[in-house]
């Protein structure tokens, strides 16, 4: 389903404009985009050297927004595609004045442009289209190719943590992060009985009230 444009997205982007990073639409070929490197800065976009971690798929910001309340000496970066959605991402964050928290208006599949290697030190993906049909599983944040610019992104060490309602998607994301050289964890039982720290998205509060089950991952970088 298409959704429709917001009333005054513009003038609303350009209220924000400070807190959303428009990616380059220069060059329409993902391929060739990604050979065109326009690697960021952290020092210059935060002021400061504080580490970064990146939310891929953050929605309106609510799981993102509230790691960077907690954890204000950590700089973190959110990637949504749609324009419609990260407007009301990044007017939650300047409404609460949070200086750590930049939003990235580009897909996933053109990060290799700007995120310099071995900068993360950790990665979130938080109830990502799960993409059932086999035809399609090349569109999922966690196919090979996708996984393999994870591995370029995060430091010795940094962590994928993924969450999903979706079992068998779940279960295909464990086999490809082992089966990519990550060391991998169910923590599902852990997040559902509250024995680790866990930040609720907007999804997952609505899922656990309806008594779904959340199932979880760690994939650490080995």
């Amino acid at each position: 389903m298409r959704i429709r444009r917001k009333k005054h997205l513009e003038e609303r982007l350009l209220l924000v404009s400070d807190y959303i990073i428009v990616a380059d639409r220069d060059i329409a070929n993902v391929k060739e985009a990604v050979k065109d490197k326009r690697l960021y800065d952290y020092k210059e976009m935060f002021g400061n050297e504080n580490p970064v971690e990146l939310e891929i798929g953050c929605g309106k910001g609510g799981f993102v927004i509230e790691k960077a309340k907690r954890n204000p000496k950590v700089n973190y970066l959110a990637v949504e595609l749609l324009e419609n959605i990260i407007v009301m991402a990044a007017e939650h964050a300047k409404g609460l004045g949070l200086k750590n928290v930049k939003f990235i208006n580009c897909g996933a599949d053109y990060l290799p442009r700007y995120i310099p290697e071995k900068s993360i030190d950790n990665i979130y993906l938080n109830f990502s289209p799960p993409y059932p049909q086999k035809v399609h599983e090349r569109r999922r944040l966690t196919c090979d190719r996708l996984i393999e610019t994870y591995k370029r992104y995060l430091k010795h060490g940094g962590c994928v943590y993924q969450k999903t309602d979706d079992k068998p998607f779940f279960d295909f994301s464990f086999e490809k992060f082992a089966a990519n050289g990550f060391e991998t964890e169910d923590v599902s039982n852990k997040i559902n009985k509250g024995e680790m720290d866990n930040v609720q998205t907007e999804y997952e509060s609505k899922f656990r009230a309806l008594g779904m089950n959340i199932y979880a991952l760690i994939a650490k970088l080995v």
